[in-house]
């Protein structure tokens, strides 16, 4: 790593910032590319390390970042070695004033790489020992802990994710910049919308409930199948469609086969359209830092169901919709077939649910918080 430059040798050039994931789609690449088109905006340097699957790398060098293909499995295994390697000459390549690491693998190999040489953010986008189980947990955890020190900051999605990771020895500075979306990207949806949303798509018109994101046991889409059949006896002619794609695709599609009105309809770029779609979005995660898809639904005017995941409390109102407890099939139908029987409901939900994302979850407030924390780690360094 002796090719690094200290930042305080160019003062003068303009910010140069690295973001590195392990995944190249998902919430987390959603995420990660509002923070570059923002950066790009703002005339700085923005390079990309991420998976050459997915949509992550493409857009951003569409938006005018650069692009580095950093292959590496989510999980940790043997090749972390390999993984660690690429991720260094890429670090070296690019030369950034500040590297970004999104999630648990990038979380991993990137401090690993870097020990703080240079300004290092960390966003856990949910701690990774939330995935694990047994000793890996206890590993996990012990990590997190160790790895502060070569963190110079740590970037929590809600206050939820920042008190759980202090309360479980996770120290280091830590600050709180809640998810956002991109308001302008989704604009609200009316009836007529929904109506010709499903006839583009497809879907029938009769009640709708819509789950998207990946296809993970963590993510809850087995406990919605397994809630659908109570849904179906209060509202025979609902239907569940769920979009996405994943490790669970095979497990979920046999469920599928035996339930009424439920449909996989794989991974899907058109998201706005599956939400216009919907009379609610189910988000039935077990666990979560604060999940994009029910910003996105309030956002597009959507009521929302979701489980009481720490981000998710945080981030959905409490006149949008209902959060219910995880693994609770009763409580969740219910939930829905409420607002499955009730469209006005929804609609009124939905409309709460606008105003709460417009006053508390803009990205462009998002990025401009972010970008000033990489202003002060760099300036901080510059001084020293």
């Amino acid at each position: 790593m002796t090719s690094l430059r200290q930042p305080d040798e160019e003062p003068s050039r303009r910010l140069h910032v690295l973001h590195v994931s392990a995944s190249g789609s998902g919430g987390v690449g959603a995420v990660a590319l509002g923070y570059v088109r923002d950066q790009v905006e703002r005339g700085w340097n923005v390079s990309v390390a991420c998976s050459s699957r997915g949509f992550l790398g493409y857009d951003a060098r569409e938006a005018g970042a650069r692009t580095y293909w950093w292959q590496a499995e989510r999980e940790p295994s043997r090749r972390i070695v390999g993984e660690c390697l690429r991720l260094s000459r890429i670090i070296q390549e690019a030369d950034p004033d500040v590297v970004h690491l999104h999630s648990a693998k990038a979380g991993l190999a990137g401090r690993l790489v870097l020990r703080n040489r240079i300004a290092t953010v960390f966003q856990p986008h949910a701690w990774s020992y939330l995935a694990a189980r047994g000793r890996g947990r206890a590993a996990s955890l012990r990590w997190e802990r160790f790895a502060t020190k070569w963190t110079s900051v740590t970037v929590c999605a809600s206050d939820a994710e920042r008190a759980e990771g202090a309360g479980l020895g996770i120290g280091g500075r830590t600050i709180v910049i809640r998810t956002g979306v991109e308001l302008t990207s989704f604009r609200p949806q009316g009836n007529r919308d929904r109506v010709a949303a499903r006839k583009r798509l497809g879907l029938a018109d009769v009640p709708t409930a819509v789950c998207i994101g990946e296809l993970a046991p963590h993510k809850g889409q087995a406990d919605l199948m397994e809630a659908w059949p109570e849904v179906i006896a209060e509202v025979p002619n609902a239907q569940l469609v769920i979009v996405g794609d994943g490790p669970d695709r095979a497990r979920l599609a046999g469920l599928a086969e035996e339930l009424p009105g439920v449909s996989l309809v794989g991974a899907r770029s058109d998201v706005r359209a599956w939400l216009a779609a919907a009379d609610v979005v189910a988000v039935p995660s077990r666990w979560d830092g604060m999940s994009l898809v029910p910003l996105e639904a309030m956002a597009s005017a959507r009521s929302v169901v979701a489980t009481s995941g720490a981000g998710i409390v945080e981030s959905v109102a409490d006149d949008a919709g209902a959060i219910v407890p995880p693994h609770d099939r009763a409580q969740l139908a219910a939930a829905l077939s409420e607002r499955l029987l009730e469209p006005g409901r929804a609609d009124g939900e939905g409309w709460a649910g606008r105003a709460h994302v417009e006053a508390h979850h803009d990205a462009s407030s998002s990025a401009h918080e972010l970008a000033r924390v990489y202003l002060r780690l760099v300036g901080e360094r510059r001084a020293r």
